[in-house]
């Protein structure tokens, strides 16, 4: 059986990109660029559907999106009160 959801989402760092980026004041736009510039083709509309958990999330995305915003990995990946997602 193949699991396309956890808790209804598809990803779980979704919250955390949405915040980050935020807290820079900068647009799903800008941020698509950055990532761009990093070698990861990604369209705005796809950050958007990624911060709602409508989009998976690969691997070198992840990683991408934490060079870019700043962040570690683990960061991206724990809830809001600092606890990994579970």
């Amino acid at each position: 059986m193949k699991i396309y959801d956890y808790h209804g989402k598809k990803n779980l760092c979704g919250d955390r990109i949405h915040q980050a980026r935020t807290t820079q004041r900068m647009s799903q736009s800008d941020l698509a660029a950055r990532m761009q510039v990093n070698g990861v083709i990604i369209e705005r509309e796809a950050i958007s559907k990624i911060e709602t958990g409508d989009r998976f999330v690969t691997d070198y995305e992840l990683l991408t999106f934490a060079k870019v915003l700043g962040v570690s990995v683990d960061w991206l990946l724990m809830d809001e009160t600092g606890q990994e997602n579970r």
